[in-house]
């Protein structure tokens, strides 16, 4: 079932089909006001819930869906999990807003929707010479965060595995926003992503320069301390041979360069997905 969700939930978010306002971030963001509250998460209880919650509903509903229309209910469940899991509109918005301010040679525009790309990292770039490339790490990191992440905890631990990650994600980031002092959440980021970032950064070297980037892979992932930012970014840089800077006050082909090599990647791993499936080494 994890190859046939992964495949409906790209062709879903490809054609948009899921309403910004039933996309998880959004609905996580609905749970979070209803049951938790911005308040309450300095108690380790109501932080352990808001964390824990939603993915035991989702434990407790593919339990329930056990055998009903002969697994149809579960499949279902799995389709519409990973369909949530996957619709990110808000940020490609983003992306988008960025690109064209691009084209259009508006600098503090790029600079503005740069930042907004990522909460846990303001672009401090060397100018606008240098913000192409910052943001090309931005998107590559984005990318594993939101689509390669998720797509290996499909594989992994199925529905309950991606409703876990992304609650995770969800609060690592409301903490930034908001400004919350919550140690423990980035504590828990780090030791979600230390297998999945690792899996996803040997992706680059397959489906970029393998000699360039093996070293920097190895250097990154033998570190028990390095985090997934910079797992994902150093490995992506290193793997990509980035085109001359160009004349224009934003220069984007790197931002494009690395922005290729993680569809590539990701295609990567669907496809490795396709092969374990056709072996019977993942159902």
């Amino acid at each position: 079932m994890a190859l046939f969700s992964l495949l409906i939930a790209i062709f879903v978010e490809r054609m948009k089909w899921v309403s910004t306002s039933f996309q998880i971030d959004a609905l996580l963001e609905r749970f979070h006001r209803l049951f938790i509250g911005d308040n309450s998460l300095t108690s380790p209880l109501f932080l352990l819930l808001g964390l824990t919650l939603p993915t035991i509903v989702m434990a407790v509903l593919l339990w329930l869906a056990q055998g009903i229309l002969w697994g149809g209910l579960s499949l279902l469940l799995w389709v519409l999990t990973a369909s949530i899991c996957f619709s990110h509109t808000e940020l490609r918005q983003v992306f988008k807003q960025f690109m064209k301010a691009a084209n259009h040679g508006d600098v503090q525009a790029c600079f503005r929707f740069a930042d907004q790309l990522d909460c846990h990292q303001k672009l401090d770039a060397g100018g606008e010479s240098e913000l192409g490339k910052k943001v090309g790490q931005s998107v590559a990191w984005l990318n594993y965060r939101h689509y390669g992440a998720v797509a290996i905890y499909l594989v992994l631990l199925g529905p309950v595995g991606i409703i876990f990650y992304s609650t995770i994600r969800f609060y690592a980031d409301k903490a930034v926003k908001e400004q919350w002092e919550l140690p423990i959440l980035a504590s828990i980021f780090f030791i979600v992503d230390l297998l999945p970032s690792r899996i996803f950064a040997f992706g680059y070297l397959l489906s970029g320069h393998f000699s360039s980037a093996l070293s920097t892979w190895l250097s990154q992932v033998s570190n028990p301390t390095a985090n997934a930012r910079d797992i994902i970014t150093k490995t992506a840089l290193a793997a990509e041979i980035l085109p001359e800077k160009s004349d224009e006050p934003v220069c984007i082909q790197s931002t494009l360069s690395l922005l290729t090599l993680t569809k590539r990647t990701f295609i990567l791993l669907v496809t490795l997905l396709s092969l374990l499936t056709i072996f019977g080494w993942v159902s």
